[in-house]
């Protein structure tokens, strides 16, 4: 057995003196600085000194800051608290740093900065991952904050009809439960807007919204948007690889809008995606587990592409659990009125204008209106009268052309060209009077004709020279 050397050998003394703790802490792999409790240098071991590219000499003694590498050795000396594993940036790169107090009677006399790596090589190689990872983290919470940028909640959907009331009921309790919902309805319905008040509504509102349009994305591409790659996957992706929407929406919620133009051969891998629970990227060999509510939209007739064969059976039937149809708006008359008002109220904001209100022969004109781009059509018309009306009260001269057309043409199907040509020609003069206060010279310019020729249409029709302007005054040009 052998024997414990005894402390008073020679090699044991050794180690005691201060000329090998130094010569141990310039061998070491790591970097190694030493401040006073004020940030003032001390010690620089030899593998910190070759990264820095400095003699260590020349800076005993000088402040942690002259070292140029944003040195917080003097702030920890002043707060006292550990950094551990704290992110810094040299030369444009990234890696990690201890900064650790050294107390003695609970007051800090030292501070040791440690930088981990092999060699002075092997830290700039580690500092270029690091910096990389940086990125990639930043990359994906920016598009995480751009993925959970939902604006709308069920008190968000306006509307006094039966049919919206039934649908809000509906879309709650939907949202109260984590199977797929598909929303059906013509183009500017609302069905996005329907989809984020579900997730809104739903256990799932802290985590991402995913949105993916099936008809925008190109058909080579929409398999590594929704599951991803990784690198080398095929040419043209990215050297680091790219993570699905599937992925992005971990815990959350995706929504496939127009799910009627997904190609037929993906369908399989989504209908998998929501039976197993799991996928892989392109080009990957791990299973992702995933953990995401699917809503999907159309306006297109998914049965009838069923018919078709256009579209999974097996799909459709996973997917059509709980479905919504959200009724054009000219089947919903009553919702009109509402939804303008709640419409312009928000351009009214956008562009930073007085409030406006809508005359009533104008309410009837767009109550009328059989708006077959339905909501979105409607949001459009608003902007447009708001972004060039010259007073607070929109009058049916003021909208578009084709709204009073189709009115007049409600009215008068069953009369001649003339008539109903008369009839508009008429309704469109009375209403330029009324909006210019019936001074003549403005309402010649409302109607882009010259003011004699308005003189013979105002007799033609027997219209009123003059009536209440708007300052509520009898007026006449």
């Amino acid at each position: 057995m052998a024997r414990k050397k005894d402390p008073g050998d020679a090699d044991i003394r050794l180690v005691k003196t201060p000329a090998f703790f130094k010569k141990l802490v310039d061998n070491m792999q790591i970097g190694v600085i030493v401040s006073d409790d004020s940030g003032y240098i001390i010690y620089i071991n030899d593998t910190y000194a070759r990264f820095l590219n400095i003699v260590p000499g020349n800076y005993i003694g000088r402040h942690a800051s002259d070292l140029g590498v944003n040195s917080r050795l003097h702030i920890v000396a002043r707060t006292g608290k550990a950094e551990v594993n704290y992110p810094h940036r040299f030369k444009d790169t990234g890696f990690l740093v201890h900064r650790v107090p050294i107390k003695e009677n609970g007051k800090v006399i030292a501070v040791v900065g440690l930088v981990l790596f092999d060699n002075a090589t092997t830290a700039s190689r580690l500092a270029e991952k690091v910096s990389f990872l940086e990125s990639k983290l930043k990359l994906y919470e920016n598009e995480l904050v751009w993925l959970r940028s939902i604006r709308y909640t069920i008190d968000s959907i306006v509307g006094v009809s039966r049919a919206i009331k039934r649908l809000k009921e509906q879309a709650l309790k939907a949202a109260a439960t984590h199977l797929p919902v598909v929303i059906t309805g013509e183009s500017g319905t609302g069905k996005e807007l329907f989809a984020q008040a579900i997730h809104n509504a739903s256990s799932r509102r802290p985590f991402p919204f995913v949105r993916i349009n099936c008809s925008a994305i190109p058909r080579d591409l929409i398999e590594s948007e929704l599951f991803g790659y990784e690198k080398g996957a095929f040419t043209g992706a990215r050297s680091d690889g790219k993570p699905g929407k599937f992925e992005l929406a971990q815990h959350g919620s995706v929504f496939l809008d127009e799910i009627g133009d997904l190609p037929l051969e993906i369908q399989p891998k989504l209908l998998r995606v929501l039976e197993e629970k799991e996928f892989e990227r392109l080009g990957g060999t791990s299973l992702i587990r995933a953990d995401f509510r699917l809503i999907a939209a159309t306006n297109q007739d998914l049965e009838d592409m069923l018919a078709n064969g256009r579209f999974r059976n097996d799909l459709f039937y996973r997917l059509n659990v709980i479905p919504l149809h959200i009724p054009p708006l000219r089947n919903r008359r009553d919702d009109i009125i509402p939804l303008a008002n709640h419409l312009l109220k928000k351009v009214v904001q956008d562009l930073g204008l007085k409030e406006i209100s809508i005359d009533s022969a104008a309410r009837e004109i767009l109550t009328k209106y059989a708006w077959p781009g339905n909501v979105r059509e409607l949001s459009n018309v608003l902007e447009r009268v708001a972004s060039y009306l010259e007073r607070d009260t929109i009058f049916p001269s003021d909208l578009p052309f084709p709204l009073g057309r189709s009115q007049a043409l409600q009215e008068t199907t069953q009369s001649p060209l003339k008539a109903v040509q008369g009839s508009v020609e008429k309704e469109a003069i009375r209403h330029a009077l009324r909006a210019s206060g019936y001074n003549k010279v403005r309402a010649a310019e409302i109607l882009g004709i010259h003011r004699s020729l308005l003189y013979k249409k105002i007799k033609k029709y027997a219209l009123p020279l003059q009536g209440q302007g708007e300052n509520g005054k009898t007026s006449a040009a």
